[in-house]
């Protein structure tokens, strides 16, 4: 989860326009330091709202930084590290076995061919 602005455009305005769709994560990191945010939820291409100057910076999941890179945006700080997890209860894992065997398989294939 971090924090990206267009290269070289950030600027410390009195309140700061951060689009996400991550709200009440963007409120509490900036609220942690004491900053005065105003926040616009948005779905969907978060990385455009700087370039067409609906926002200062934005609050995004980002994990390769190429779309950062497309859009001549950049990380500016990182608000926290995020992995995801697979979780199967005991039931679940002993009578689903080969379901939930098949799709730890699938995951992984598919973090190999980077799909």
């Amino acid at each position: 989860m971090c924090i990206a602005a267009e290269k070289g455009a950030l600027r410390e305005p009195t309140t700061l326009r951060v689009a996400t769709k991550f709200p009440n994560i963007a409120r509490s990191y900036y609220t942690s330091l004491g900053k005065d945010i105003d926040v616009i939820k948005l779905h969907g291409s978060i990385e455009l709202a700087p370039l067409l100057k609906l926002s200062d910076v934005i609050v995004d999941l980002v994990e390769t930084g190429k779309t950062l890179a497309d859009n001549n945006m950049e990380v500016v700080e990182t608000i926290a590290d995020i992995s995801a997890r697979l979780i199967s209860n005991k039931v679940s894992h002993r009578f689903k076995h080969k379901e939930v065997t098949k799709l730890c398989e699938e995951i992984a294939s598919n973090l190999q061919t980077g799909e």
